[in-house]
């Protein structure tokens, strides 16, 4: 069975994180949606609203899993033994960063990374970015699964 994960913290989840995922899972049986925990972030939505989330948006794919996870990737590919980590890239600044990331979770397990350029429709998109411009009253709706956009508006105005 080929397996694989996409990581991310999902804070939240994006038509572009789905486009990645909805690729991903074209190629492989089994993929993986882990969002990485991050103590040290505060996060707009807790680790189970955010899995929540895209088990919703996700729900339409026979072969996605989503969990969580606290601490490295590669040991989580270890325990499921999972040989491959998708990431999207959307510029060559995502790929200097990935690069070393995929090269350092290569040589502590040899769990292979793929790069997966994104839509250019989503090519500038960003979870940090969404949260931005909605927080100052500007429409992401186009960017985001309607549950999605919906959780969001909603946890901006509780604020």
């Amino acid at each position: 069975m080929r397996r694989a994960v996409c990581p991310g913290s999902f804070d939240p989840i994006t038509n572009g994180h789905l486009d990645i995922i909805g690729r991903a899972s074209k190629l492989y049986d089994v993929v993986h949606v882990v969002v990485m925990i991050n103590q040290s972030k505060k996060g707009l939505f807790a680790v189970d609203e955010r899995i929540e989330l895209i088990r919703e948006v996700t729900a339409d794919f026979s072969n996605i899993e989503v969990e969580s996870f606290h601490g490295l990737l590669v040991d989580f590919c270890k325990q499921r033994e999972i040989p491959a980590i998708v990431k999207g890239l959307r510029a060559v600044s995502d790929f200097d960063y990935e690069l070393q990331m995929a090269q350092m979770n290569n040589g502590l397990s040899g769990v292979e990374t793929l790069f997966m350029p994104t839509n250019p429709t989503y090519s500038f998109l960003s979870s940090s970015l969404v949260k931005e411009v909605a927080a100052w009253g500007g429409d992401v709706s186009h960017l985001l699964p309607p549950t999605v956009h919906e959780a969001l508006v909603k946890r901006l105005g509780e604020r």
